[in-house]
């Protein structure tokens, strides 16, 4: 389906909408999801218990007309329960195929630290490669695929952290906040004038067109001063003595697409470096590993941060 950038811009207000009915007060949050969704990333959310991490998924699978698969990562969970494997048929005496819950267009991996290193490694091929492998045979997933994973920043016992490769392949890492008082005060409205938990949203479009859209955004214009811009802030990230490893060159491809997305989302086909410095945080602090002498020091990565975008010129365009 063909739109312009204002159409697309109206369309991904109409998601927004739907999906603010069920997540209260969380709008720069929910743009940088649909943001992500259209640049074809994908998002680890990190906070506290019952802050809507997992509302936040299901709404967005229920208002962009997606599969959505939950998976609950537990320390017992194996890679087979991810990708499916294949089961002897005694009726008709052969191995036939079982799918895994992978097999749909938006995962939400659970608590994925608290599951084992070998079973997270399931989720690395399947997000960087959009195919398993299963038994020799590749399988290609659906598009658009996208893992929305979660993890407590508390209760650490019993729980692996994820390893640095699977970390850089989240295109952002967010954390949900919460919510104001005014904002608590309406969702206890919302849910004593609806008389049930549950939330009815209605689709506002489907894999296709979100698929047409993610076209569209790869016609956005990055002028070359800005590419540079992105460079100079990823590679200042590794000259800082606070920072033992900074981010890798799929830092510098999440700023593009994300401020491509962010552009198409504002209803522009180019991009300006408000586009690029508004995911500062979210695109840096989970591929910056601090020196050990900061590693009990959570604020040191976004003071990192905040000195790279201050120490580096912002190109002015023409």
């Amino acid at each position: 389906m063909s739109k312009t950038f204002e159409e697309l811009s109206e369309f991904c207000n109409l998601v927004l909408d739907e999906v603010g009915k069920a997540v209260v007060g969380k709008r720069p949050q929910l743009e940088m999801i649909l943001a992500s969704v259209l640049a074809g990333g994908h998002v680890l959310m990190e906070d506290y218990p019952g802050l809507g991490k997992t509302l936040i998924a299901s709404s967005f699978a229920s208002a962009l007309g997606l599969d959505f698969k939950r998976i609950q990562f537990t320390p017992d969970l194996l890679p087979g329960d991810i990708t499916g494997g294949y089961i002897y048929n005694r009726a008709e005496s052969r191995f036939e195929l079982r799918s895994g819950p992978i097999f749909a267009n938006i995962i939400l991996a659970d608590e994925i630290n608290r599951a084992s290193p070998k079973t997270q490694s399931a989720l690395l091929e399947a997000m960087q490669e959009k195919q398993v492998t299963i038994e020799g045979e590749t399988r290609y997933l659906t598009e658009p695929f996208l893992v929305m994973a979660t993890q407590n920043p508390i209760e650490y016992e019993g729980t692996f952290p994820l390893p640095e490769a699977q970390l850089d392949r989240f295109m952002i890492k967010i954390s949900v906040g919460y919510p104001n008082k005014e904002e608590e005060v309406k969702i206890l409205a919302d849910r004593r004038a609806r008389k049930h938990d549950q939330f009815n949203l209605i689709q506002v479009t489907n894999a296709e067109e979100i698929l047409a859209m993610r076209e569209l955004v790869e016609t956005v214009h990055v002028h070359q001063d800005l590419e540079k811009y992105i460079v100079d802030i990823v590679h200042n990230t590794r000259q800082d003595n606070r920072v033992a490893v900074g981010a890798s060159p799929r830092g510098s491809l999440a700023f593009m697409k994300m401020a491509r997305a962010a552009a198409a989302l504002a209803g522009r086909d180019y991009v300006i470096p408000d586009d690029i410095k508004r995911f500062d945080v979210a695109v840096l602090a989970h591929r910056l590993i601090m020196q050990p002498a900061h590693w009990m020091a959570p604020r040191v990565t976004q003071d990192v941060i905040k000195d790279v975008f201050a120490k580096v010129p912002v190109p002015v365009l023409d």
